[in-house]
């Protein structure tokens, strides 16, 4: 009895151990047009992204966590630290803005599963932002030599209330990526998209020999005029 319960314990460490390694995320949108001012409006679009209670690290660069895939969005536990990509557009006094984020997943030559992520913000309607962001996938996945196997993008627009801020914000909420540190899985390296140092070359000094110091009252072999001090 007590080996078999050693081996369900075993069996579900390993299974929590594997599902570890997968990073889960969600794509949403907010906008808020009523803001006193920008930093006013961009805390009231947290809270109506439901971030409100949430610490941020806002993330840079294009790939995401290896085994990352889609979920629907989860309420967060108040002061937990989550990773996010955010597009945030700012508009004022009737103005108008979209922001929007949005991920693909792909993979590589070799056949190996990954996916990318970009993000932009316009002062366009909401239709051009939208072909935009898909362009800028696009740009993506052509400097990385990938293939696209499925993706989704996330737009939203603001149009700022009369001598207010607004602003229109897009996620990718990535809630378990920290969690991952130190164990997440990673990709071999893809050599035709590194640049090896290059050795550094000895240089070449050119610089004339100086001319021989002479004594105070000294002349030179030729008898020309003397500038010694």
């Amino acid at each position: 009895m007590l080996f078999m319960n050693r081996m369900a314990l075993l069996g579900i460490m390993a299974g929590a151990e594997g599902s570890s390694k997968s990073s889960r995320g969600w794509l949403m949108t907010a906008v808020s047009p009523w803001g006193e001012n920008a930093e006013d409006a961009f805390d009231q679009g947290l809270v109506e992204l439901g971030l409100g209670d949430a610490r941020l690290i806002q993330v840079q660069g294009a790939m995401l966590p290896l085994g990352f895939n889609i979920v629907p969005p989860e309420p967060l536990p108040m002061g937990s630290l989550v990773e996010c990509h955010l597009a945030t557009a700012f508009a004022w006094n009737g103005s108008t803005a979209c922001a929007g984020v949005g991920y693909a997943m792909c993979q590589t030559p070799e056949g190996d599963e990954c996916a990318i992520v970009a993000s932009i913000t316009t002062e366009a309607d909401y239709e051009e932002t939208v072909l935009l962001l898909r362009r800028n996938i696009q740009r993506r996945l052509a400097s990385r030599d990938l293939e696209v196997l499925s993706f989704d993008v996330a737009v939203d627009e603001v149009t700022a209330g009369q001598d207010h801020h607004g602003v229109a914000i897009a996620a990718l909420i990535l809630p378990d990526s920290l969690r991952m540190a130190g164990r997440g899985r990673t990709g071999p390296i893809r050599g035709g998209l590194t640049r090896s140092a290059e050795p550094e070359k000895k240089r070449v000094d050119t610089k004339a020999p100086a001319a021989p110091a002479l004594r105070p009252g000294a002349r030179r072999g030729n008898d020309g005029p003397d500038f010694s001090l």
